[in-house]
Parts: structure tokens; C-alpha cells; sequence
């Protein structure tokens, strides 16, 4: 047996406890249970396992104290609970990855998804682990190819870079995700899935992310009928694993998809605990968890390792000033803005570069590179101000020589956007300079019909 299978056994060991602490089900208040004889051991976070008459078991976390019990949300169905029913106590549950744990599917509790078994590692990290000091975090590092050609030029992606991508339900999400975990550059992909439908399970692994993608992947994933603890558990224990690996000196992409049904998740445990609604519905504890789990991302210590974190958000009708919209953006290097109009004109990524931005610009890229981004957001800003006056046929020709311009390349710009970027970054804006080249007179310029 291998000298790191014994570390973890070790580890395992190490956490049995000769005296169980236990105590019993006095009241079931709402949907907490109420457990007398532990207010001396227990803390917030800590856990109960509790034993039903008719022998299930059923864990719970506690989320109040009070002298005389302790109130835990239980982390599955209240059936079969009853007074005087035993709840043992145990510390927070942390997780352990392992290097093993690459090209798995596992739950938020660090057990396997996918049919085979897994060794947790040696060192169990804490959910709510603090991000690295920030006296003594590295800066954000080089550009990535990203393998996309919008990606590699007008919106850069730097290593330590966290980006927002924002977006409604169907507009191609799932699919610029599963293109930046084949493509981007990183040593390890770490993907959360939060709150996503069962069946789509198999459907990302097998055909978005693919053979190639699992290869370097750790799916993190909580469907959506699973209870609130376990989908708001989610994306704090893919965090835990991305800082297992960048804690090793490497570099790593996080996606998480989505923060909107984490948040949901955390209101209903929120609510609970007897927090107040106020953020449109959403507790006002729903900042500070969010910030601090953007926080635990980008350049690690002493620019040793990276996580290069890509967060979505479900933005219902492109707005952009709902709460989880709002308070992500603020903590982000930049974010990106899916459109639904352009999905349905069939142009994939639908990205709206207008409203996207990158805040690693303009000091990852060369005076000319900048120049040629500008250049290309003038024109694509121009035309998109005169859209409805090209359209309704009452803009003519020679009004304005920059929205001529922006008439003649918007075809070459808009494909531009979708393009794959198969040379790399200098490839990219080698065709971006293509793009912004007027057409020949034997190529009369398209209009966007």
C-alpha cells in the first residue's frame, strides 16, 4: 500500500473519539430541532448526527445556540424525527482532497459520485478557510490562452484573474464553461456544479466537458433536490479543493456555476437561523458570504500557485442590479455579459462585448495590442448606437465616417467574436487586425439582417 494511502488512513484515525457526546431531541421548532445537553461542546457549524427510534440516521448542522439547547437545520427530510430521538455531536465538517481526486465527480461531503471509491487526503481544510494574507498575495500573473478568440483579445484573462460571467437560463452558459475547462490554460480545472438538474449531471461530464476535460477535472456537484446545507456547501468545498492543489504551487481554474443558486441555497438556511430578508429577499449575511468566497480566490502567497476563478450568475432579464449581480460584481477583475438576443440570431458565445469588461486591461496587453482593442470596441460601439437607424434604412451613407466604418466591419467583427483562437494569443489578434481591415470592393460590406 501506498506510503500516501496510510497518511489518510492515519488521518481518518486520528478523528475517531473514544467518548461520543450525545443528547437528545427536546422540541422540533419549524424546520430546526431543538437537542438539550450539549451547550458545553457545541459551536456554530458543528454537526449532529442524529438516530431516529426507527434507526435512520439524519445529520444536521447547528446554526443557534441558546444556554440551555442547541438549534441544527437538518441536512435532509424531517420524517421519522421525534422527541427524545439521540443527536451525537461532531466538529465541523471539513473536506480533504487528494491529488486522486482529479478526474472524479464527488458531493459537497467529499464522497464519490461515479461509482468507485475514493481516499480523502491527509489534511481536512475547513469550509470557511480565510484567503491567503493579502500583505503577502502575488499580483495577477500572464495572459491565458483561453482557447477563444474573443477571450485571448478584446476580454484577457489573466492567471489569478476572478471574472463574473453573467447571463440568463439558456443563452449558451453551460457551454462557455465546458470550452474554458478544455481549453484555458491551467494544471487543474475545478468545476462546482450548484443546484443544477439531475439529469444534466451526466450530460456535462460526458458530452460539454468531455474525456479531455475530465482528464484534469475535479466536478463538484449538488443537484438541485438535494437539501439547502448540501447545495450552499457546494461551492465552499470546490473552493476547499482548488486551494488543496494551488497550495502546491499550481495553477488553477475554478468555475462555479452558479452563485445565484448558492445564494438561494444560503437564504433558506438564513431564514432559518431566524435572519431577517432584506436585500430583496435575501439575508444580510448573503455579502459577506459571497465577498469572502471571491476573496479566496486569485494569486496565492508569495505569487505560489493561482486560482483563476470564472463565478456565474442567472441575471432574469439582464439586470444587472440584483442583488447577487451586484454584490459579485463589485469584488470581481471583470465580468462578462451573455445577451439572449444575440443567442437567438444563433451567434455562439452570445457575448455582449459592449457591456463586458476585462480590468487586467490595458496592462496585459502591448500599446499596439490596446490600440487594436480600442479600435475594435469604437467601432462595435458605433454601430451598435446607430443599430436602428441602419436597420429602418434611414442612416446614409457618408452621415458619419466612423459609423461607415462600423457598417463595413461589423461582419467581420461579430464572427470575429466567435471564432476559436487556434494559434494561441498572438493567432487571435493577428485575425482581430484581419477583422479591422475595410473589405475589398469585390467584398461589398454585409448589414446585420
Amino acid at each position: 500500500m501506498a506510503p500516501d494511502v496510510f497518511e489518510a488512513l492515519q488521518a481518518q484515525l486520528a478523528e475517531l473519539r473514544p467518548v461520543q457526546v450525545a443528547g437528545r431531541i427536546s422540541r422540533i421548532d419549524g424546520q430546526l430541532v431543538a437537542v438539550e445537553g450539549l451547550t458545553r461542546q457545541a459551536r456554530i457549524g458543528d454537526w449532529l448526527d442524529i438516530t431516529t427510534r426507527a434507526g435512520l440516521r439524519v445529520g444536521a448542522e447547528i446554526l443557534r445556540l441558546s444556554p440551555t439547547e442547541v438549534l441544527a437545520l437538518p441536512d435532509g427530510t424531517r420524517d421519522g424525527l421525534a422527541i427524545g430521538d439521540r443527536a451525537e455531536h461532531r466538529p465541523a465538517r471539513g473536506i480533504a482532497p487528494d491529488d486522486r481526486w482529479i478526474g472524479r465527480v464527488i458531493d459537497p461531503y467529499g464522497r464519490p459520485l461515479d461509482g468507485r471509491p475514493l481516499v480523502p487526503g491527509p489534511l481536512v481544510r475547513p469550509l470557511d478557510a480565510r484567503p491567503p494574507d493579502p500583505a503577502r498575495r502575488g499580483r495577477l500573473g500572464a495572459r491565458l490562452d483561453t482557447g477563444m478568440a474573443v477571450f485571448n483579445t478584446l476580454l484577457p484573462v489573466v492567471r489569478g484573474q476572478r471574472i463574473g460571467l453573467f447571463a440568463g437560463a439558456g443563452v449558451g452558459k453551460s457551454m462557455l464553461l465546458g470550452r474554458f475547462a478544455r481549453a484555458m490554460q491551467a494544471d487543474v480545472v475545478v468545476i462546482a456544479l450548484v443546484g443544477e438538474r439531475g439529469r444534466e449531471l451526466r450530460e456535462f461530464v460526458e458530452d460539454v466537458l468531455g474525456p479531455e476535460g475530465l482528464r484534469r477535472a475535479v466536478v463538484v456537484t449538488a443537484t438541485s433536490d438535494q437539501p439547502p446545507l448540501t447545495r450552499r456547501r457546494c461551492a465552499q468545498a470546490a473552493m476547499c479543493v482548488a486551494e488543496h492543489f494551488r497550495d502546491q504551487g499550481r495553477h488553477v481554474l475554478l468555475l462555479a456555476d452558479s452563485i445565484t443558486r448558492m445564494a438561494e441555497a444560503h437564504r433558506e438556511v438564513a431564514l432559518a437561523a431566524g435572519e431577517e430578508a432584506s436585500l430583496r429577499g435575501h439575508p444580510p449575511s448573503l455579502a459577506h458570504r459571497i465577498m469572502a468566497l471571491a476573496e479566496r480566490a486569485g494569486p496565492g502567497r508569495d505569487d505560489v500557485g493561482a486560482i483563476t476563478a470564472v463565478f456565474t450568475v442567472l441575471v432574469a432579464g439582464s439586470d444587472m442590479e440584483e442583488p447577487v449581480a451586484d454584490i459579485l460584481r463589485g469584488v470581481l477583475d471583470g465580468h462578462v455579459v451573455m445577451d439572449r438576443a444575440i443567442a437567438e440570431r444563433g451567434r455562439f458565445p452570445a457575448i455582449d462585448v459592449l457591456r463586458s469588461v476585462s480590468r487586467a486591461l490595458p496592462h496585459c496587453a502591448s500599446p499596439e495590442e490596446n490600440a487594436r482593442i480600442g479600435e475594435a470596441r469604437r467601432c462595435l460601439g458605433a454601430y451598435d448606437r446607430a443599430e436602428m437607424m441602419i436597420q429602418a434604412g434611414l442612416y446614409e451613407a457618408g452621415a458619419d465616417p466612423l459609423v461607415d466604418r462600423a457598417v463595413a466591419l461589423w461582419p467581420a467583427l461579430d464572427a470575429f467574436v466567435a471564432e476559436d483562437a487556434g494559434q494561441g494569443i498572438r493567432g487571435a489578434f493577428a485575425r482581430l487586425a484581419r477583422a479591422l481591415e475595410p473589405p475589398t470592393p469585390t467584398e461589398p460590406a454585409r448589414r446585420k439582417g
